[in-house]
């Protein structure tokens, strides 16, 4: 089993996709997955702790704080 990406926004991807459509249709060797990698898009979906998301959004809200270094500004959020 070979794998092709095609870019559907470009002229060639479209005729590309467009052919690989006509060629499935016709043979059964040949079939086409038009299933796209899942992004998460909602917070619901998010890998990310939602708590350990609320302090990063609130500590990027607050202004004027300065750390001597990385770790002392990770400790603020954690």
């Amino acid at each position: 089993m070979t794998t092709i990406t095609i870019n559907e926004r470009t002229k060639a991807g479209k005729m590309l996709l467009e052919f690989a459509k006509i060629i499935a249709a016709s043979n059964k060797g040949v079939t086409i997955d038009l299933e796209q990698k899942k992004t998460p898009k909602t917070k619901e979906e998010s890998p990310y702790n939602p708590e350990f998301v609320n302090r990063i959004l609130s500590a990027e809200k607050e202004k004027g704080k300065r750390f001597n270094t990385a770790k002392d500004l990770w400790e603020s959020i954690i």
